[in-house]
């Protein structure tokens, strides 16, 4: 009826709803994904929710996407190469030093915390979802991944202070495989069963398993390393085949693994990923990027195509149980996990709170519950229909209710500010970095990022936090630390390189609070007209001539206005040389920009660039008018 109905509203015969023909599928899939990925940015939302969305409605609920009638017996190799690159992905955005500040907890986290759960996981499953112990033990293995895909856009949007960030940030990826791992051991338990000696004889097996993908993934990763990282040293590929060359490999080396040992290819795709992206002797920032596009091309696939294979049936055979099973693993395991994890460690209350309450499942829990299930049917275990629908209902549920509370509970927990006064800086030039020593001294975090290994050097020389890496690349923002941060400048020489960058901050920061070097037009209009960002300052003064000056001597300075000496007298002492910067009042900075002057109050802290040798001589001509000087100084 529904299908018939949907076929008659957009004008096509009574079964085409059902039949649509190997080519539109494909277009669809693409358009669906793209398409749901582009709202959920317009709208704020997880976009994993939507895709999740869109696929249930262009496949169980419309008919238009079979997946398993498309692809056939390729869909499963498929789901896990994909899967496959997108951990790589992950595993390139882990860094050592991370781990040697925070290791504690992301290892208890790792190893307590995914038992916990799992133990938990089960017992809701038999308890509550009424599954067969076969099933509630391999669907609590499953869900003790999280979801990186989500985890790291919903930290991107908090911008949490403190050390939850890179915790958080590392148990998304990295339990993914450890999950994926115990998920093929009690697997194997699963279907062996229990009968007779079956419980020695899976036991066992399931130990040798575990030996087996650990030795196969871990050599197999280094060795994936050796094979991509030897060739780009030694510049034996050509630049436009380097990305082509590491995705051969990336796949090939799963592929390998994976022959030798179930699922031990997650662990070496993703062990190569983080031994390339912590080598000395090779960049990889260029393959990262390229892996960044083809990760939001395969997850929007993936989400569509995995959730039109759900069955609508068995999703609501699992009734009021489901839901209640999902609000154990919120409400009850999750905190436990996070809670015996933490204990001990340097973590504040309010670290091991927030970490209590995000944990939403994503693109792995979906293809291994699939996958699984699929097994599991064939092999007769009972339940196995109702473990991916009820997976499916896990990832809906949890990236719903930690993508719209992680933001507030943050919020009321002081680890997120919705005013923050941190400032991201595109660029360490002259007057980047003269401005970010400014805003340390005024107690204002600041956080540089440029391309030139040696402006980024001198910055760390400095004490000023600096990451080098494109302003641009969506995995080098990723791994930024943004906690306390609520203010983008765009300080590089490329105006579109800071039109660009603005443009995505502006969605993070809102637009206010997003500013960029002025291009040197001629007027206000002009500057405005081309730009992203909010101009800084003033429209002539551009940012080559913002670093010649500093190269002349120039300073940024501060100045404490007062009744007795008001902004006035400031522009009367330093003349027609001087460009205020920004003012400081309770706390809370504004900047100078071309749209707009601020017009600061005794009792607050003005920056400005000034020359601190012609000070003197400025002073001398106090007398000699103050309004043809403010009209050089503002616009």
């Amino acid at each position: 009826m529904l299908n018939a109905l949907t076929a008659s509203l957009v004008g096509l015969p009574a079964d085409a709803a059902t039949s649509v023909s190997p080519l539109i599928a494909l277009a669809l899939i693409g358009a669906a994904g793209i398409g749901a990925q582009w709202i959920a940015w317009k709208l704020k939302l997880p976009s994993i929710l939507l895709l999740l969305l869109a696929g249930i409605l262009v496949g169980p609920i419309l008919g238009w996407l079979q997946p398993r009638d498309l692809f056939g017996d390729v869909l499963n190799p498929l789901v896990s190469l994909a899967v496959a690159v997108i951990l790589y992905e992950g595993g390139l955005s882990l860094q050592m030093k991370e781990l040697g500040a925070y290791g504690t907890p992301i290892l208890r986290l790792l190893t307590v915390g995914v038992v916990v759960t799992w133990c938990l996981g089960t017992m809701a499953g038999l308890v509550i979802a009424k599954l067969p112990w076969e099933t509630a033990m391999v669907l609590g293995a499953i869900l003790t991944v999280t979801g990186p895909t989500v985890i790291g856009p919903l930290l991107r949007q908090i911008r949490p202070r403190g050390p939850v960030e890179p915790i958080a940030k590392w148990e998304g990826i990295v339990v993914d495989v450890v999950g994926a791992t115990l998920a093929v051991l009690v697997l194997h338990v699963a279907t062996e069963g229990f009968a007779n000696d079956g419980a020695v004889h899976s036991a066992t097996g399931a130990v040798v398993d575990l030996f087996k993908t650990a030795i196969v993934g871990t050599l197999f990763g280094v060795l994936g390393t050796y094979a991509l990282a030897i060739p780009l040293r030694n510049h034996l590929i050509p630049d436009e085949l380097e990305n082509a060359v590491s995705l051969a490999i990336v796949l090939g080396i799963f592929v390998l693994s994976d022959s030798l040992a179930h699922e031990s290819g997650l662990l070496a795709v993703t062990l190569m990923g983080f031994l390339l992206a912590n080598r000395k002797d090779v960049s990889v920032h260029h393959i990262v990027e390229f892996k960044e596009n083809l990760r939001v091309l395969l997850i929007s696939t993936l989400f569509i195509v995995l959730a039109a294979t759900i069955d609508l049936d068995a999703l609501r055979a699992t009734g009021l149980r489901g839901v209640a099973f999902v609000a154990a693993l919120i409400i009850v395991i999750r905190p436990l996990a996070v809670m015996l994890s933490t204990l001990g460690t340097d973590l504040t209350t309010q670290d091991r709170v927030f970490l209590s309450f995000l944990a939403p499942r994503g693109i792995v829990a979906a293809a291994v519950s699939s996958l699984f299930a699929l097994r599991m049917q064939e092999a007769n275990v009972p339940g196995a229909e109702l473990m991916a629908p009820l997976a499916f209902l896990v990832i809906v549920i949890t990236v719903a209710v930690y993508g719209l509370g992680a933001g507030p509970l943050a919020r009321k927990l002081g680890l997120s500010d919705p005013d923050a006064q941190g400032t991201l800086i595109a660029g360490a030039g002259s007057f980047a970095l003269e401005l970010g020593r400014a805003l340390k001294k005024l107690g204002i975090d600041v956080v540089h990022v440029d391309t030139n290994r040696a402006s980024i050097a001198q910055a760390r020389l400095e004490g000023l936090p600096a990451h080098y890496g494109s302003i641009l690349s969506s995995e080098v923002v990723g791994a930024l630390p943004l906690g306390g941060t609520g203010r983008f400048i765009g300080l590089t020489p490329n105006d579109e390189v800071n039109a660009l960058a603005a443009a995505h901050f502006a969605a993070l920061y809102s637009r206010a609070n997003v500013y960029q070097s002025a291009s040197g037009a001629g007027s206000v209009d002009d500057a405005r007209k081309d730009l992203r960002g909010r101009p800084l300052f003033h429209a002539d003064w551009p940012l080559s001539r913002l670093d010649t000056a500093i190269r002349a001597g120039s300073v940024v300075k501060t100045t404490n206005l007062t009744e007795e000496f008001k902004f006035d007298d400031f522009v009367a002492r330093y003349g027609e040389e001087a460009l205020p910067i920004g003012v400081l009042v309770d706390g809370r900075l504004e900047l100078f920009t071309a749209d707009r002057v601020p017009n600061p109050d005794p009792e607050s802290v003005l920056l400005s660039l000034v020359h601190e040798a012609s000070a003197g001589e400025q002073a001398d001509r106090r007398q000699a008018g103050t309004a043809s000087s403010a009209s050089l100084l503002l616009p």
